[in-house]
Parts: C-alpha cells; sequence; structure tokens
C-alpha cells in the first residue's frame, strides 16, 4: 500500500506523534530547519490563541477552545512510545445544552454540573468549568514554525501557558517508522515524549512533576 503523503494544515488519517516540552531544544531545532524541505509559506509562522480546559480525571482527552469552537481530540493508542490522537468533535458556541450533556463535560470524567439552560454561551461555559473543583481553564498562546522531516509534520513552537513560556518541538505522522527516524536525526532520542495535556498539568501545578528540560 502507497504511504500517504502528509501535507501541512490539511486532514489526514490520525496521526502518531512525537512532541516535548521543555526550556532548550535549540540543536534539535537546528538540525530540523536544515533537514527539512520546502513548505508553503502559510506554515512558515502561525499564531493562536486558545483556552485549554484541564480536568483532574481526565488524561484522555485534549479539550480546548480555539477560534470560538469547542474542539475535542481523543487518545487511541501508543506504539513504540509514540501516541495516536483521533478527532472527536468540534462545536461551535453558543453550544447547546444537548452536546454540553452528551459529548462535552463527559469528554472531562467529572461529575456533570446541573444545566438548566437550551443554549450555552462561551462566557456561560466558562464560568462553569471556574466554578468545577475538578476543572481549570488555561489560555496558552502559541507561536510555531513549521517543517517538514522524512515526511513528517514538525514544528518548532515558543507556547505560554498562563504566561509562562515554555518550548514545544515535534513530529507527526500517520507513519510510526518515519517519525522514530526523525527523532533520531535532530538528535531528541532518549527525550521525554510529553503531549499538551500534561505539559500544561505540570506547569500549573496540577501534576507535580517537571518538564523535560
Amino acid at each position: 500500500m502507497a504511504q500517504e503523503e502528509l501535507k501541512i494544515g490539511e486532514i489526514s488519517k490520525p496521526r502518531f506523534e512525537f512532541r516535548s516540552f521543555g526550556q532548550n531544544f535549540e540543536n534539535a531545532c537546528k538540525r530540523m530547519a536544515r533537514l527539512s524541505v520546502p513548505i508553503p509559506e502559510k506554515v512558515w509562522e502561525r499564531y493562536s490563541d486558545e483556552i485549554y480546559i484541564l480536568s483532574r480525571t481526565n488524561d484522555v482527552n485534549n479539550t480546548k477552545v480555539r477560534d470560538d469552537k469547542m474542539d475535542i481530540k481523543t487518545y487511541v493508542q501508543t506504539i513504540d512510545g509514540l501516541e495516536q490522537w483521533n478527532p472527536l468533535m468540534k462545536a461551535e458556541f453558543p453550544i447547546s445544552k444537548q452536546i454540553l450533556l452528551e459529548e462535552v463535560f463527559p469528554a472531562f470524567m467529572i461529575e456533570i454540573p446541573a444545566l438548566n439552560k437550551d443554549v450555552y454561551t462561551f462566557e456561560e461555559f466558562l464560568e462553569m468549568i471556574e466554578n468545577h473543583p475538578d476543572l481549570q481553564a488555561v489560555k496558552v498562546h502559541k507561536q510555531r514554525f513549521g517543517y517538514m522531516v522524512n515526511n513528517t509534520i514538525c514544528e518548532f513552537g515558543e507556547v505560554l501557558i498562563n504566561g509562562a513560556k515554555v518550548i514545544t518541538i515535534n513530529s507527526e505522522s500517520t507513519e510510526v517508522e518515519d517519525i522514530k527516524k526523525t527523532v533520531k536525526e535532530i538528535g531528541l532520542e532518549g527525550v521525554e515524549n510529553i503531549n499538551y495535556l500534561q505539559a500544561i498539568k505540570r506547569v500549573i501545578g496540577m501534576i507535580n512533576k517537571p518538564l523535560a528540560n
């Protein structure tokens, strides 16, 4: 079967991912830039402001709001230390009570609060999050620089997590062996694979564990 050719910014089959967070990945970033093939200008550098909803009882659903849309990805499996995540749902605000009951709050794996309205604005949703003892809304600003190495979508990013600056670097693809080759070539073998949920929880103190460096 022919291998899928990945394109940055386009939908593919569920991808596997290596990602890490820390304070310094300068050498790996330089190698990533050198090894990268040319990529579309629109993904050279991208910015986004997002709000992640962190739950003390959930580590398998990545829940965030970006561009006024609730976006949920769910963990599928780990192969050779690489995690596979699959899009679960997207819904715009204002959001219906039914979607909150059937899809959003179950993804947090917490006791669902009383919902007395048929539709909720983003502000009303955030108020419910802030009032729940097991949930926390975290502001995340991303500045991402895109690359393509060994047909894997790569990026180096500067991330502000509630204002705290950390660095992230990643390689993702539908093909596990391509990611493993890329990780080795850019010098990240042995570096801890940390997804966004884990990184944010560590920064805000929900998990008592440091980042990769």
